[in-house]
This record gives C-alpha cells, structure tokens and sequence, in this order.
C-alpha cells in the first residue's frame, strides 16, 4: 500500500489532515496532466479541485486492483473528458487573459519540471495530438506502467504500448523540428 492510499485510509477515518498530504503530493502533476487535457491551466485547476473535493464529500472506496495515483488519475481524466463533451456540446469559447496563462503555466513548467531537456519536450509535447501528450505524461512525467496507464485511458495495454511508440516518434519527429536532434527514448 502507497503512503497516499494510506493518507486517504487515515482520512476515510476522520483524519482530516491526511486529505491535505494527498494534494500537496499530486496537485501540481495532476494539474499539468489535466492542461494537457483541457488545454487551460485554469480549467485544470478546477477540474483538479473538483477532483480532490470529489474524494472528500462523497468519499468513494477504491475498488482495488491498481495503485492509489493511478485511480486518483482516472478520476481526473473521466472529470475532463466530461467538462470537454459539456464544452463541446454547449459550443462555448472561453476567452482568458493569454499572457496571464503563459506566465501562470511557465512558473508551474519551471517548478515541476527543473531540467532544460524536460522543458523542451514538454514544449513540443504541446504541438501532439491530446491522446499522445496524456500517454507520453503518463509515462515519462508520472513514471506509470502501461498497465497503469491502461486503466488510466482506458485502452488495452498492446493499444497503450502501440500509442506510445507513436506518441515518441511524433514527438521525436517535433523536436527534430526544433532543431534537437538525438533525443533517447
């Protein structure tokens, strides 16, 4: 058992406290994997407090069969994925203020990610489709298994290790682009 399943078994069990080492352990990954998803470090950040406040008020039991993060992750997507169809079907533009979210997103960049490599190809990460930025994330920043990241997306694990081999060539393919060359898998 992870310490963040036992910190949400503390907190199942009234301590309040544990709820608090839970978020200061996955906010600032979780909330750059959901801008991934949403494209918004703004609506990320809701949908990452919609996620931590689903665990506290309605409190749902993990059924087992896979680590803490990993469910955690599966909430937030299915929390995204979710605000994205209502996006979609309502047909809203939400206009923001880019030059706040550009620096609101390099001060969380630089703080999570400290390499300058890092930071490159978490750049041309951007220019992928939105199913090989998750899966890259998943894999490299959040350092899932496929099988991990198979529940976590949803997908069988020879579609999630087929999806990463294409996943690094586009974003090989990025980078040469950008002029960085001999990138190790």
């Amino acid at each position: 058992m992870d310490s963040c399943s036992e910190a949400y078994s503390r907190f199942l069990s009234g301590d309040k406290d544990a709820m608090t080492e839970i978020i200061i352990e996955y906010r600032d990954g979780l909330l750059l994997f959901l801008k991934g998803i949403v494209g918004d470090i703004y609506i990320a950040e809701d949908i990452m407090e919609q996620t931590f406040m689903l665990l506290a008020i309605k409190k749902p039991r993990d059924k087992g069969g896979s680590s803490f993060k990993t469910w955690l992750y599966t909430i937030a997507r299915n929390l995204a994925i979710d605000y994205l169809r209502k996006k979609r079907r309502s047909n809203e533009v939400d206009i923001e203020a880019i030059g706040e979210i550009w620096n609101d997103e390099n001060l969380l960049e630089e703080k999570y990610i400290k390499k300058e490599e890092q930071i490159l190809i978490r750049r041309a990460m951007n220019n992928l489709r939105n199913e090989y930025r998750q899966v890259l994330w998943l894999c490299y920043f959040e350092e899932m298994s496929n099988k991990e990241i198979s529940k976590v997306m949803k997908k069988s694990i020879r579609s999630v290790e087929a999806m990463l081999y294409r996943a690094k060539k586009a974003l090989r393919e990025e980078l040469e682009k950008e002029g960085i060359n001999g990138v190790n898998d």
